[in-house]
């Protein structure tokens, strides 16, 4: 038997799936989102985009604004009670509703 790949994306096929009319890149507004330090954000993966990708497990985490680290931001979440950071672009993470500053 041939050994399975184990590569970033392996085993995300629902996650990196799009529905037939949501195909292609998204509008170029999601590109150009601004969030605020202190903002509560969601980890959405945009699968049409491979650049600064956070890692699949952390699909749908909510998350706080940490700081700006170049055109991406740094991200911050408890994971089982530990604190962890994650950088992310824009387009991978959606607005909170329950925070402030969303839209």
């Amino acid at each position: 038997m041939v050994k399975s790949s184990k590569g970033f994306r392996s085993r995300s096929r629902g996650t990196f799936t799009k529905e037939a009319r949501e195909r292609g890149l998204p509008p170029l507004t999601r590109f150009l989102r601004q969030f605020e330090i202190g903002q509560k954000v969601i980890v959405r993966i945009e699968p049409s985009d491979p650049h600064g990708v956070p890692h699949p497990r952390y699909q749908g985490r909510v998350c706080t604004v940490v700081a700006r680290v170049g055109r991406a931001y740094r991200v911050e979440f408890l994971d089982g009670g530990k604190r962890k950071q994650l950088v992310a672009n824009a387009i991978h993470l959606l607005p909170s509703g329950g925070a402030k500053g969303a839209a």
